[in-house]
């Protein structure tokens, strides 16, 4: 499974977050507010959804499944003129991405996921970079959906 590397311009984006860990994931109910509200949002870019991940420096390094991180769930916009009530901005920094390309369903990406910091990044000449991590989901993204797809974005240096 090789990426493809890309730079990605600075994105603005609007949605929600919380603060979660593997160990008591809190992604689905992330969503389902998320969702609920989400055609309150004006000046949309495109249909993509974005599920985005700040880590603190130190979570790869010392890995532990109930280590919390920063989750959203988020939609790209044009601007920042109309933001709903109860949703918050995020600009998402220009950088460098390796981007893979995921089939299956959501449940069973840890294995994708153990490639990438496993494998392909130990023997790449790339290095993580402390930037946001996210997944774009597009119209094949279909959650549990054994057909699913969507994209891994990982940001490196």
């Amino acid at each position: 499974m090789q990426p493809r590397i890309e730079i990605i311009p600075e994105k603005k984006l609007v949605g929600k977050h919380i603060t979660t860990s593997l160990a008591k994931n809190k992604t689905q109910q992330l969503w389902k507010s998320f969702m609920k509200q989400r055609s309150k949002i004006n000046n949309t870019v495109g249909t993509e959804f974005y599920s985005l991940q700040c880590y603190p420096e130190s979570y790869f390094e010392l890995f532990n499944p109930a280590s919390e991180f920063e989750k959203w769930a988020l939609i790209e916009v044009s601007n920042f003129d109309e933001v709903p009530k109860d949703m918050e901005t995020y600009t998402l920094p220009e950088g460098l991405y390796a981007v893979f390309q995921y089939h299956g369903s959501a449940s069973t990406a840890d294995h994708t996921f153990r490639y990438i910091f496993e494998t392909w990044l130990p023997n790449s000449i790339y290095k993580l970079d402390q930037r946001p991590h996210f997944e774009v989901l597009g119209e094949k993204y279909k959650n549990e959906d054994a057909n699913s797809e969507e994209e891994i974005w990982i940001p490196i240096k």
